[in-house]
């Protein structure tokens, strides 16, 4: 299982690197608009659905996605003035209800509900995906980078030395040793790549490795808010896409809980 997981990852990583560095910007909109929808016929499964309700949740998500996109190339609209509203939205679901769902336990019956509540969890992660590509390919490598390296340190620290469950009754693999393992490998890895960069000089290396933490709590929080909603849904994986990791949904948990928050960092800074 383990090789599986490794040989499906690397190929996925070789074909990112290639679309991020050598697509142009509508064929790039046009892939986070694809994952957006494939994230969308897993989120429309696990919300209990039916088959026509899904389908028509799926192509209502396509319109909105694409009404955006076409807005903003049709009538020349700033990002900030679209998107900002999806990145506060999403700011307020990972930074709020979210801590409290995992906290008290809380459960989303209803399927309209848990429908609005993919919008919130889908379509600012893709727009983040386009505007942090459209600021710089680097950005958004380093942002997810930095994700993949709490979620490896994680896993390979909490299959070594867990104990200490993190949240059982929602996810019993899951170890505070393994939370601690992704805040040291997260820890070295922006000393590394600031030093690396030269932006050493610019930004001081611990008030960054400090910042990078929350990113690390909000990777986990994201992990954990979709394993929540597997195991209120019985399924062990959002869907079968990807050999030796399950659906999409399951690769990208915590980007969808990262990725929004960096962007409207972003835009936040542009508009100081």
């Amino acid at each position: 299982m383990l090789k599986q997981r490794i040989i499906t990852a690397l190929i996925l990583l070789m074909l990112l690197l290639a679309a991020l560095f050598f697509l142009p910007a509508l064929a790039w909109s046009v892939l986070a608009l694809g994952i957006v929808m494939l994230g969308t016929a897993e989120w429309g499964r696990l919300s209990g659905l039916s088959a026509r309700g899904a389908n028509i949740y799926w192509w209502l998500t396509l319109a909105l996605m694409a009404g955006v996109l076409y807005a903003e190339t049709r009538y020349l609209l700033r990002p900030l003035s679209l998107h900002l509203p999806f990145y506060a939205l999403s700011a307020l679901l990972w930074l709020v209800l979210v801590p409290l769902w995992l906290v008290r336990g809380w459960q989303l019956r209803s399927p309209l509900g848990m429908a609005l509540l993919g919008w919130t969890v889908l379509i600012p992660t893709g727009l983040a995906m386009i505007d942090l590509r459209a600021s710089s390919p680097w950005l958004l490598l380093g942002v997810m980078a930095l994700v993949w390296m709490a979620d490896s340190a994680a896993y390979f620290t909490g299959r070594k030395f867990g104990k200490h469950k993190l949240a059982p009754a929602i996810s019993p693999g899951k170890t505070w040793e393994g939370v601690a393992g992704a805040v040291l490998g997260v820890s070295l890895y922006v000393a590394l790549a600031m030093w690396g960069s030269g932006l050493s000089g610019k930004y001081a290396i611990p008030l960054v490795v400090l910042m990078s933490w929350l990113w690390v709590a909000l990777s986990v929080v994201g992990d954990l808010f979709e394993s929540a909603i597997k195991r209120q849904a019985g399924v062990k994986d959002s869907g079968t896409l990807l050999p030796g990791h399950g659906g999409l949904l399951d690769r990208i948990d915590a980007l969808t809980s990262t990725l929004p928050l960096a962007a409207l960092v972003l835009m936040l800074q542009r508009m100081a």
